[in-house]
C-alpha cells in the first residue's frame, strides 16, 4: 500500500485548523492552573501576580501559534547554528559585563533591556545538535571522532552557566543535550563513557567548583548535614506541607503554610507543592497527568516528522519538559537536591516560560509542516 504525502496547508485559515489543539490546548490548562495558584498567593486579590502570569502567556501563546503557522523547518534548522553561537557568545559576555543579581552574574543589560542568555541557549543546544546529526553520515554515529563535537557543544554552555552560578539550568542544558545524543542513537558504549566521566566530574563539581551553598544543599540532601533553620529549610516546610495534604487538600486558598508564610519560594519553585496542599494528592496527579499527556503529544509529532533534524527536535523538546516537571518535582519532596528550577507554564516568571513555549512553537511548526 502506498502512503501518500500529508500536502502541507496553504492558506492561514488551513493552517490554523491543523493545528496541534491537543498540544494548545493543554498549554492553556496549566497557564490556567498557574494563574489560580497565584490568585491563591496573591490572597484571593487579582494584584499583578495572576494578572500578568495569564497576559503573558496569553502573548506567547499568540506568538507561538503564529511562528507555527508561518515558519517551517527550513527557518528553524537554518537558525540553528547562529543562535547556538549569538547564546554561546552572549554567555561569554555575561563573564566580561554581566549584571550581578543576588550573589549571581546572569543577565546582561542592553540599554533598556536585560536577558538572561542561558535561556536562549536551552533552545540553542537543541536546534544546533538536531542540525549536526541530521547533516551526519549515519555510518559515523557510532564513532567515537564524531562524538567529540556534540559533547564539546554542550560543555562549553554548561560550564560557562555552572560559573554565573546558576546549577539548574547548567543541569537543563546539559540534560537537552545528552536527551538529543540519545535520541538521535548515540552508541551505548559512548552513553556508558559518558556517563562514567559525568561521576567523576560531578565528584569534581562538587569537590572545587560549587559554591559554599550549593554545596550545603548538597550535604542536606545525602544526609551529611542537618540544617532545618538554613540549607534544608525550604524542603522540610514543603514536605510538612505535602505530608499534611491528604487525598484532596486542605481547599483553595486554605493551605496553611503557603498562606502563612512558611512555605518559601511558593510562587516559583515551589509552587507544586502548595498546589498539593491546597488540592490535595488528586490535584498533584492531576497536573501531573497533563504534563505527561502534552510529553505524549509531543513524542507522537516527533514520530510523525518526515526529517531526522524535525525528529530531534520535537523529541528534544518533550525532553527537556520532562527535565523540567521531573526535576521540580523531585526536588519539593527531597528526592534531589534544591536547585532552582521553575515548575513548566505554572510557576511565575518569564524566562522559563518563553523557552517553553519557543519549544512548543517548534513543536507545533513540525506536525504543521511535516510535509
Amino acid at each position: 500500500m502506498t502512503i501518500l504525502p500529508v500536502a502541507s496547508p496553504n492558506s492561514m485559515r488551513e493552517r490554523f485548523l491543523r493545528l496541534n489543539w491537543g498540544i494548545i490546548n493543554i498549554l492553556v490548562a496549566l497557564a490556567a492552573i498557574g494563574v489560580a495558584m497565584h490568585f491563591s498567593v496573591s490572597s484571593g486579590q487579582w494584584t499583578d501576580m495572576p494578572l500578568t502570569h495569564g497576559s503573558r502567556f496569553g502573548v506567547l501563546l499568540v506568538l507561538a501559534i503564529l511562528a507555527a503557522m508561518l515558519l517551517d523547518m527550513r527557518f528553524w534548522s537554518f537558525i540553528a547554528y547562529p543562535l547556538y553561537a549569538g547564546a554561546l557568545l552572549l554567555l561569554l559576555a555575561v563573564e566580561v559585563a554581566g549584571e550581578t543579581r543576588m550573589g549571581a552574574t546572569r543577565w546582561l543589560s542592553l540599554g533598556p533591556v536585560s536577558l538572561q542568555p542561558s535561556e536562549f541557549m536551552k533552545i540553542g543546544i537543541v536546534l544546533a545538535l538536531a542540525r549536526y546529526y541530521h547533516q551526519l553520515d549515519a555510518r559515523k554515529l557510532g564513532t567515537i571522532l564524531w562524538s567529540i563535537p556534540p559533547f564539546l557543544m554542550i560543555a562549553a554552555p554548561v560550564a560557562l552557566v555552572m560559573h554565573q552560578p546558576d546549577l539548574g539550568t547548567a543541569m537543563l542544558i546539559l540534560f537537552a543535550g545528552i536527551a538529543t545524543m540519545f535520541l538521535a542513537g548515540l552508541s551505548w558504549w559512548i552513553i556508558g563513557t559518558g556517563a562514567a566521566l559525568g561521576a567523576a566530574g560531578a565528584v569534581y563539581a562538587y569537590t572545587f567548583l560549587l559554591h559554599d551553598y550549593q554545596r550545603d544543599r548538597v550535604n542536606v540532601f545525602l544526609g551529611l548535614a542537618d540544617d532545618p533553620l538554613g540549607a534544608g529549610y525550604h524542603v522540610l516546610q514543603s514536605k510538612i506541607a505535602i505530608g499534611s495534604a491528604g487525598l484532596f487538600g486542605r481547599g483553595f486558598g486554605e493551605g496553611t503554610q503557603a498562606q502563612l508564610d512558611f512555605l518559601p519560594e511558593k510562587h516559583t519553585d515551589f509552587i507544586f507543592t502548595m498546589i498539593v496542599e491546597e488540592f490535595g494528592l488528586m490535584g498533584g496527579a492531576l497536573v501531573l497527568g497533563l504534563f505527561g499527556a502534552l510529553m505524549w503529544l509531543a513524542v507522537q509529532v516527533s514520530l510523525r516528522a518526515r526529517s531526522l533534524f524535525a525528529k530531534l527536535a520535537a523529541a528534544s523538546v518533550a525532553a527537556t519538559l520532562a527535565s523540567y516537571v521531573l526535576i521540580n518535582t523531585a526536588m519539593v519532596i527531597g528526592l534531589v537536591p534544591v536547585v532552582g528550577i521553575p515548575l513548566p507554564i505554572i510557576s511565575f516568571g518569564g524566562t522559563a516560560m518563553m523557552t517553553l513555549m519557543v519549544g512548543f512553537a517548534i513543536v507545533l511548526s513540525v506536525d504543521l509542516h511535516r510535509s
